[in-house]
């Protein structure tokens, strides 16, 4: 079955830097855009980053545009979240999942998604 899963959660100091994993298996996802979705307590999960695995076309969060990148390593079937500059409201649970090309980036539009990697931002 498809399973995405998560790494590179943790505690990092504000100003600071992290890298999220998200390993992908179970099936070919050449047609499937990868992303980035986080949610902090008592909030409704958002869009931060999505990559396509074919083209490697990005799209970002205004929230953290400029700060953030995501790539994959299609020999990996891993997608990857750097993070920098983090700020204490980037503090949340980050989920990995993934849509069909021609789908929006609504998390509603999303097949499969990852269990989740805490990212704390102390001040």
């Amino acid at each position: 079955q498809v399973q995405l899963v998560e790494s590179g959660g943790g505690l990092v100091q504000a100003g600071g830097s992290l890298r999220l994993s998200c390993a992908a298996s179970g099936r070919t996802f050449s047609s499937y855009v990868m992303g980035w979705f986080r949610q902090a307590p008592g909030k409704e999960r958002e869009f931060v980053a999505a990559i396509s695995w074919s083209t490697g076309t990005t799209d970002y969060a205004d929230s953290v545009k400029g700060r953030f990148t995501i790539s994959r390593d299609n020999a990996k079937n891993t997608v990857y979240l750097q993070m920098n500059s983090l700020k204490p409201e980037d503090a949340a649970v980050y989920y990995c999942a993934a849509r069909p090309r021609f789908a929006s980036h609504s998390p509603g539009n999303y097949d499969y998604w990852g269990q989740g990697t805490q990212v704390t931002v102390s001040s």
